[in-house]
């Protein structure tokens, strides 16, 4: 049996008496998709920020496949294959979409900082990222400035620059956050068209695309996991209801 894309064992992280990750315990397998859910509060950007190196955990294991990560930079989990996106885009709005991740396709290969070639040196990595534009539905935008691009647009340009590392497993933090619904609908269509050797974790608080598009929910309530199952049973269980569903939907 394979191991877990990515899998933790009794993560922990407190700030002084706030305990806001707690035995966290969970393994993503190969070509998943998982979303995280809970309410506000429940710990869920600390846990990405804990798998993603940007907080260091007090106690426990963070595993890439075989590989222990849990003491390694940012930096070094990108280039191991652990990539994610943020609830607040970080683009470039000078450059437009293929110029943007064509660079991040050049900075992959470590050729980014080589300025003094020309333009045609790089075909390869503009071929590579006109690919990736295409299959997320931006091709017609490839030259079109990022700042003029709709909200919906610049977030799919987020996961192309994920993408353009070659991610073995990719974090989404809320992708569809201050999204208009019709394009939530189409990011995360192509979220879900992603390709099956990618294992996907994404947050999200809107139930319908959860249930749509997640084959398995982790549920967050203070600082841990209080379960885990399939969208059936996510929704069926009443401690989910109680704390997180019902207050939504009353």
């Amino acid at each position: 049996m394979s191991a877990p894309a990515l899998s933790t064992r009794g993560l922990d992280k407190r700030f002084g008496s706030l305990v806001v990750a707690r035995d966290i315990e969970f393994s993503l397998p190969q070509g998943a998709r998982y979303a995280l859910i809970g309410p506000n509060g429940a710990g869920k950007t600390t846990l990405i920020n804990l798998m993603t190196g940007m907080l260091r955990p007090d106690a426990g294991h963070i595993l890439l496949g075989d590989d222990e990560i849990t003491r390694l930079a940012p930096d070094q989990r990108v280039r191991r294959g652990l990539v994610r996106t943020f609830q607040i885009n970080t683009l470039f709005p000078h450059l437009n979409p293929l110029e943007a991740v064509t660079l991040a396709v050049c900075e992959r290969q470590g050729i980014a900082r080589t300025w003094w070639r020309p333009i045609t040196s790089y075909g390869a990595a503009v071929d590579e990222a006109y690919a990736i534009l295409g299959s997320l539905m931006l091709s017609a935008d490839c030259y079109r400035p990022t700042r003029e691009l709709p909200y919906g647009r610049q977030r799919l340009l987020e996961i192309a620059l994920a993408l353009a590392t070659r991610p073995k497993v990719l974090l989404l933090d809320e992708p569809a956050a201050g999204v208009p619904r019709d394009e939530s609908r189409e990011l995360f269509e192509v979220i879900a068209g992603l390709p099956g050797d990618i294992t996907v974790l994404f947050i999200e608080h809107d139930m319908n695309f959860v249930f749509r598009f997640a084959s398995r929910i982790i549920v967050m309530v203070g600082g841990g996991i209080l379960l885990e199952g399939t969208p059936h049973e996510v929704a069926a269980d009443p401690r989910v209801r109680e704390v997180y569903l019902g207050a939504r939907h009353g």
